[in-house]
C-alpha cells in the first residue's frame, strides 16, 4: 500500500539515517517558523456555497501558460539523493506520472540533464537558482538549465546568508556540481564576448558556491536576459517587495519562508499570501509553499489567490518511503483531497475558488 503524507513521513524517519532526516526536517534557529507553518493554514475556516453543480469537477490549471492536471507542484529541495539512489530522477518520474511540474534545486544530487532524462520526457520543469558572487558561475548554471530544457528560472532571494541550523548534516559538499560545470566554464573562458568567471573554482572549494548577499531587484533582469526564460522570484513575504519585483520584470512571485530554514520567526506563508496577492495578483502569477499537508490547505491557498501551491518535505518523505511511485501517489492523493474539498465548498473548478470561501478563525 502506498503511503499517505503522514505514513510517508513515519517510514522516511525510520529508514533514513538520523542526520539525513534532520537535514531535511530542520528549521533555522529555534525552529519557530518551521513549527508554525502547518498550523497557520488550519487557522482559516471555510464558508461553503450550497446548491451549486459540482458533479463534474476539474483541478486543471496553467502556470506561466503551461497546462497541468493539478495545481500541486514540487518545490525545490536540495539533495534528493540522500533519500534514495534514484535521487531527483525518481522524483521527476513521480511528478510526471501525476501530471505536475518539478522545480529542480541548484543543490540537487543530479545535474539537470540527469534528473530530467528518461521517464521525465517532455513534462515541464523549472530550475531554481541562487545568484553567486561569481557571475560567470551563475551564468554557467543558467546555461546548463536552459540546455537541459528548463521552462523558467526560479530565483531564490531569501538567502543572503544561510540561516543557522541546529540539526542535520553539517557539511554537504557537492564537488560533482562544480565538475559538471567545468565544460561550460571552460567554454565561457574561451569566448572573448562572454562574461567569464574570474577563475575556475577548485572542485573542493565550497566557497565558490557562496550566494551573493548584495542583490537588488535589478537581478531579475540579469537572470531574464541570461536565460531568455520567465523568472519566478521565490522568498517573497511582503507587498512592497512583491511590487518591486513585478516592476523589475518578474513573471511570478513565489510566497515562501524557505520552509522555516532561513529567518526563524519569519511570518507564515498562510498569513503573507493575502498581502502579496492584493499587491500584485492582477499583474503576475502568485505561488505559495510552506506547511501545506492536505487538500483543504491547498484549497485555502488557492482561494486566497495563489495560482499554484508547492510541496517539498512531503515529496522527500514519499521519495524515501516508496520512490517514484510514492511521489506520484502523494501528489495524486492530495489532488483527490483537493477535488473532494472543492465539491464540499461548491466549486467545480479552480476559477471558482475565491476569497469569500475562507475566513480567519475567530
Amino acid at each position: 500500500m502506498l503511503p499517505t503524507i503522514a505514513q510517508a513521513a513515519a517510514t522516511a524517519r525510520a529508514r533514513l539515517p538520523a542526520e539525513v532526516w534532520d537535514y531535511y526536517d530542520t528549521g533555522a534557529g529555534d525552529e519557530t517558523a518551521r513549527a508554525e507553518a502547518s498550523t497557520a493554514w488550519s487557522r482559516y475556516r471555510l464558508r461553503p456555497r450550497v446548491l451549486r453543480p459540482v458533479g463534474t469537477r476539474s483541478t486543471a490549471t496553467t502556470v506561466l501558460g503551461r497546462q497541468l492536471a493539478t495545481p500541486l507542484l514540487v518545490a525545490p529541495a536540495a539533495l534528493h539523493g540522500l533519500a534514495t539512489p534514484a535521487a531527483e530522477a525518481g522524483t521527476a518520474e513521480g511528478v510526471a506520472g501525476a501530471g505536475s511540474l518539478f522545480v529542480l534545486s541548484t543543490r540537487s544530487s543530479l545535474v539537470p540533464s540527469e534528473a530530467t532524462a528518461g521517464a521525465w520526457g517532455a513534462t515541464p520543469w523549472w530550475m531554481q537558482l541562487y545568484v553567486m558572487r561569481d557571475r560567470g558561475l551563475t551564468r554557467a548554471l543558467i546555461d546548463r538549465a536552459v540546455a537541459a530544457g528548463a521552462e523558467a528560472i526560479v530565483l531564490t532571494v531569501d538567502t543572503p546568508v544561510l540561516g543557522p541550523k541546529r540539526r542535520g548534516l553539517r557539511d554537504v559538499r557537492r564537488p560533482d556540481l562544480l565538475a559538471s560545470l567545468q565544460p561550460l566554464l571552460d567554454a565561457r573562458a574561451a569566448d572573448p564576448e562572454a562574461q567569464a568567471p574570474a577563475q575556475i573554482p577548485s572542485l573542493s572549494d565550497v566557497d565558490a558556491l557562496e550566494q551573493d548577499p548584495d542583490l537588488t531587484p535589478e537581478i531579475v533582469e540579469f537572470v531574464r536576459e541570461a536565460s531568455g526564460l520567465p523568472v519566478v522570484v521565490k522568498g517573497v513575504l511582503r507587498s512592497d517587495d512583491a511590487r518591486a519585483l513585478a516592476d523589475a520584470g518578474a513573471a511570478a512571485v513565489y510566497v515562501s519562508n524557505h520552509g522555516g530554514r532561513q529567518a526563524d520567526r519569519a511570518v507564515s506563508t498562510a498569513y503573507a499570501l493575502p498581502e502579496v496577492v492584493a499587491a500584485v495578483g492582477d499583474r503576475v502569477e502568485v505561488y505559495v509553499d510552506g506547511g501545506i499537508r492536505s487538500g483543504t490547505d491547498a484549497l485555502v491557498a488557492l482561494a486566497l489567490g495563489a495560482r499554484a501551491v508547492l510541496l517539498a518535505r512531503p515529496v522527500l518523505w514519499a521519495l524515501a518511503a516508496a520512490g517514484a511511485a510514492g511521489v506520484q501517489h502523494v501528489l495524486e492523493d492530495l489532488r483527490l483531497d483537493l477535488d473532494r474539498s472543492m465539491a464540499l465548498v461548491g466549486a467545480a473548478d479552480l476559477s471558482q475558488l475565491t476569497p469569500d470561501l475562507v475566513t480567519p478563525a475567530a
